[in-house]
């Protein structure tokens, strides 16, 4: 579903104040600002007079609200792990069952294949390896410290390496699926493209920095969000952007595994 209706000033008071709460709240932790600014967003969604407008920003505000509350941390253990795990779920689960028939048009659809495979986007998902690569080096580069964000013990171990890699993969599928096919999606049932896809950028930047992505990290997650985006697009499918995710995710483990254990060589390790 794409956006038919004007920009109002509402509408886009709404969309400003939701982009300045996520930050403040989650990233910033400046909780008494990203509580106004919700308000503000909570207000103006009411003025737009839009019952469509109103229940689907209702599920991006409960999704703010959600995401403030949750442990936003890398931690492998088993507890802080499932506990965030709910938390991921339930803004998953939610805007799914809210935006769904009868109580919504079908504004968040889990399409895994494209119905045709497309030449350009396959070609894309073979360019995002070298890609990945070299942006994940740069990135480390520029910003040294961001791999120590994981936690991993002196001496490399099975279980640690394990928990970390599944982990890592784990949290970038969630990222598709909330991101994109769900924050990009309702957005984008409401706005043209480029206001949608800016504002699910944010929050992709806000969520991953708060968790990891320090430094540098706001414009090389803020590049793949756009790019994620526009292949999400094109295709309406989530086959590209999940592989493509898992690719970096790929690098960004064997980057994290070289920082920790410099030397380190194992078979999924070269």
């Amino acid at each position: 579903m794409t956006a038919t209706q004007p920009l109002s000033p509402p509408r886009i008071a709404a969309l400003l104040s939701l982009c300045a709460a996520i930050p403040l709240l989650v990233t910033l932790e400046q909780y008494v600002f990203g509580t106004i600014a919700l308000l503000v967003c909570i207000v103006c969604t009411a003025l737009t007079g839009e019952a469509d407008f109103q229940r689907r920003f209702a599920v991006l505000i409960l999704c703010t609200a959600l995401l403030t509350l949750a442990p936003i941390a890398t931690s492998t253990d088993t507890i802080p792990a499932l506990i965030l795990g709910a938390f991921f779920i339930a803004v998953l689960a939610l805007p799914h069952w809210a935006l769904s028939p009868p109580r919504d048009s079908r504004v968040i659809e889990y399409q895994w294949l494209p119905k045709h495979f497309s030449k350009l986007e396959v070609a894309y998902v073979l360019l995002s390896i070298p890609l990945a690569w070299a942006g994940l080096r740069l990135y480390f580069t520029l910003s040294p410290e961001v791999p120590f964000n994981w936690t991993l013990p002196a001496l490399p171990n099975d279980d640690s390496l394990l928990r970390l890699f599944f982990g890592i993969n784990a949290v970038g599928i969630w990222d598709e699926l909330f991101f994109i096919n769900t924050v990009y999606a309702v957005l984008r049932s409401l706005f043209p493209f480029w206001t949608a896809s800016l504002a699910a950028s944010v929050f992709y930047v806000a969520v991953l920095n708060d968790m990891a992505f320090t430094g540098w990290g706001p414009v090389f997650v803020g590049m793949l969000a756009i790019t994620q985006g526009v292949m999400f697009e094109r295709s309406k499918t989530l086959i590209y952007v999940l592989v493509v995710h898992l690719i970096v995710d790929y690098f960004l483990f064997q980057e994290i595994i070289t920082a920790h254990y410099p030397g380190f060589k194992a078979w999924w390790h070269p």
